[in-house]
């Protein structure tokens, strides 16, 4: 036998109501159900409760959320009866109504409201609807009447798939647990799980009677038994939760310590005082106390604190008691943690590696809950981050912000968009794209853009592009595991990565300005990224995919001594003398090169040789140097008045005169039996530079092909025999591979 209770969500409409008489007919027909208890409609309580805080105020408007209260009801009521029964039921709909309006016509002359009628009024709601016993008293009603029936289980009957492992509105990937103790039950609602009213569980545990949490809207859903025995779980927490709103109250001093009965003082007051307290939490040397209430209490419990404590605060014993607000308490709660070392340790780690700051801690002497206290801000941040950690442990997202829809970001997005099946299986991560930006619109969506359809909702949904806007829409979506990729050639987007990393975002960009510029800006960089506990990786920016940066970086962790790094660093000028075998003018190579997607969006940035002077400093400075633009010493292939020339279009219709010149330069180094290469060069203790060169046969980089790079690493180890990279420098499709690969290395 069961007893049946529902929710306002199941009773919100005639549809619902309906669809719970199709749920009981089967039950009420087998007697297999002894009582049915439904909660007043949905939205009504506390629409109740305002038409009483109006009419306190004074305020007539009461009487219109009156008037559309009775047309709520009487419209169901017609709906649902058939005529003929239809006029007993309305008479006493329009009763009740009337005593209500009564007392609220009472409230209106009066002015007051006491707690006393605000709980008559609100049982209005169920009244209306069947039956009451006050707000979240339908639940407690069925657990009353299954106790003294001793049903065999208890149904409540809401809108979710029973007792989630967090709030699916905070957390997109909550899923509903089979089985949860009473234990865990009432720990998880007391810290903001609404599925169940925590008294409803006392006449369940007394007679241990199972609950049993459904869905109306997925009736066929087995949904959550709430009982005092579980088979186990996989997992070794049950479940998350949250208040989001505290405020926490800093009671210290160094006289507190050894104080006798300060406790009691504390606590006695506030409880005079009718202080509800959420969380208490106490340092183990006694020089400091510190509890969480409700926002709307936090100046009324130091008041009561600084009139019993008077004497000490005057004295200094004790100093001014601190009131933090915009807080949030998290719990994490599950009987498996009693015997499982290491969760308090994994919380922390969770929300420390995405540079979220705790106030204040607690541990339950049952070992059943551990919570935290902090900004209101990171609260679905830290949901999520925990959420992840204990749930999806080989599942890791990452949520990610791109800027820049170039060739390369375009790319970029088509790779996410084909590949994000293969890497979720083979790598556990699941890519899901939040942000794209170029430089005239920005789109967010906090649920996900799809980046095979980007182009489309960019237009259609995308607004106006402003870089400050969209790195704080990235700050205050808040999201666990946020990438910013940076897909542009702006020096003003490279400005603003310590914001991100700040923020606890990692960066990974493809953009060379950052780490070229000034030393201490690039240094910077890395150090936040190490102090943030994120990522800042820039792989891409010298050979595109290959792995140059991360060789040279993890040579001189190891403790190797590097020589010398040289090579062909420019996959545009590497197309281009690879190519110029004097078939095909020097000119005509640029336009191809530049059709292909080899060279930066001008032309002249890589022929001004400052591409391949910004990727040889950056290997200097993973190398150890500590050297900035000024110190390279830059090859440069084009005369001074090109660089006048207003347009990319405009140049490349002049760039032919130079044709003969550049003949010249190769039937020159083919009389030598060489070719020509633009080779960058860094020499501990002998510099930095970039050039065009002749080279022999017997040279690495004379054998190149297309857009190639080669890097040639010397060090103590790599000596007599170097250490050779060698392969595809340029292109979107490397390139965006090589971001990629640094994504996933997150």
């Amino acid at each position: 036998m069961t007893v049946f209770k529902f929710g306002g969500s199941s009773v919100g409409s005639p549809e619902r109501i309906l669809g719970i008489a199709e749920l009981l007919k089967e039950d009420a027909n087998s007697g297999a159900c002894r009582a049915v208890i439904c909660s007043a409609f949905q939205g009504v309580t506390d629409q109740l409760i305002l038409m009483a805080q109006e009419a306190a105020s004074p305020d007539e408007h009461y009487l219109e959320r009156l008037r559309e209260l009775e047309q709520r009801h009487l419209d169901a009521i017609r709906e649902l009866i058939p005529p003929s029964g239809q006029s007993p039921v309305m008479g006493g709909v329009k009763m009740m109504l009337n005593d209500l309006e009564d007392v609220l016509q009472g409230i209106f002359l009066i002015r007051e409201l006491s707690d006393r009628t605000l709980d008559f009024i609100m049982s209005f709601g169920e009244r209306l609807s069947n039956f009451t016993m006050g707000r979240g008293g339908s639940d407690y009603t069925a657990a009353i009447l299954g106790s003294a029936l001793e049903v065999e289980e208890i149904v409540i009957w809401t809108d979710v798939d029973g007792m989630l492992t967090a709030d699916p509105r905070k957390v997109k990937l909550a899923f509903s647990q089979p089985e949860v103790s009473y234990e865990e039950a009432m720990e998880m609602s007391h810290f903001g799980a609404k599925v169940i009213y925590p008294p409803t569980l006392q006449p369940a545990m007394e007679r241990k009677i199972p609950i049993r949490i459904k869905n109306t809207l997925n009736p066929g859903f087995s949904g959550t038994v709430l009982s005092a025995i579980q088979s186990g779980s996989p997992y070794a927490i049950k479940g998350i939760s949250s208040i989001s709103r505290i405020s926490l109250l800093r009671v210290q001093g160094a006289g507190m310590v050894g104080m006798v009965g300060v406790a009691h003082r504390i606590f006695g007051a506030l409880a005079r005082g009718g202080i509800n307290i959420i969380l208490i939490t106490q340092a183990s040397s006694e020089h400091s106390v510190c509890f969480a209430v409700r926002p709307e209490q936090a100046i009324l419990a130091r008041e009561l604190l600084e009139a019993e404590l008077m004497m000490e605060l005057h004295s200094g014993k004790v100093a001014e008691i601190i009131v933090e607000n915009d807080l949030s308490v998290l719990a994490v709660v599950g009987e498996n943690m009693r015997q499982t070392p290491g969760i308090a340790g994994k919380v922390f780690q969770a929300l420390g590696s995405n540079g979220i700051n705790i106030s204040a801690i607690a541990q339950g002497s049952s070992e059943l809950n551990i919570s935290a206290v902090l900004k209101s801000s990171d609260e679905q941040k830290a949901l999520n981050a925990i959420h992840d950690a204990f749930f999806f442990g080989k599942r890791k997202p990452l949520h990610l912000y791109i800027a820049g829809t170039g060739l390369i970001g375009k790319e970029l997005l088509r790779q996410i968009h084909e590949r994000s099946g293969a890497i979720l299986k083979h790598k556990g991560i699941a890519l899901q794209v939040h942000g794209i930006a170029n430089s005239r619109t920005m789109l967010f969506d906090r649920n996900g853009i799809n980046p095979g359809n980007w182009e489309y909702l960019l237009d259609e949904r995308g607004g106006p592009m402003q870089l400050d806007i969209y790195i704080r829409t990235i700050s205050d979506i808040n999201l666990p595991n946020s990438v910013f990729i940076d897909c542009t050639a702006s020096e003003k987007t490279g400005e603003v990565y310590d914001q991100l990393i700040r923020a606890g975002v990692s960066v990974v960009t493809a953009n060379k300005k950052a780490n070229s510029g000034n030393f201490e800006h690039y240094s910077r960089l890395n150090r936040l990224a190490a102090d943030h506990q994120v990522t800042y990786a820039y792989g891409t920016n010298v050979g595109a995919g290959l792995p140059a940066v991360e060789t040279v970086r993890r040579l001189v962790e190891s403790g190797d001594e590097l020589i010398s790094v040289e090579g062909v660093l420019s996959g545009t000028l590497s197309y281009l003398f690879n190519s110029f075998t004097g078939e095909t003018a020097f000119s005509e190579l640029v336009k191809n090169a530049r059709s292909q997607g080899y060279t930066e969006p001008d032309p002249r940035d890589d022929l001004n040789g400052m591409d391949a002077a910004r990727k040889i400093l950056i290997l200097a400075r993973e190398a150890g140097e500590q050297a900035g633009p000024d110190a390279v010493h830059v090859g440069n292939l084009l005369p001074e008045a090109y660089y006048a020339i207003p347009t990319v279009d405009e140049f490349l219709e002049k760039l032919p005169a130079l044709d003969a010149h550049f003949e010249k330069l190769r039937q020159k180094a083919e009389k030598a039996g060489k070719v020509l290469r633009y080779l960058s060069r860094y020499e501990k203790g002998g510099g930095i530079s970039t050039g065009l060169e002749e080279i022999d046969a017997r040279h690495p980089a004379a054998s190149l092909k297309g857009s190639d790079n080669i890097i040639v690493i010397r060090s103590k180890e790599y000596d007599k025999r170097p250490l050779v990279i060698m392969g595809p420098g340029a292109g979107a499709g490397v390139t965006a591979n090589g971001i990629l690969k640094d994504v996933l290395g997150i």
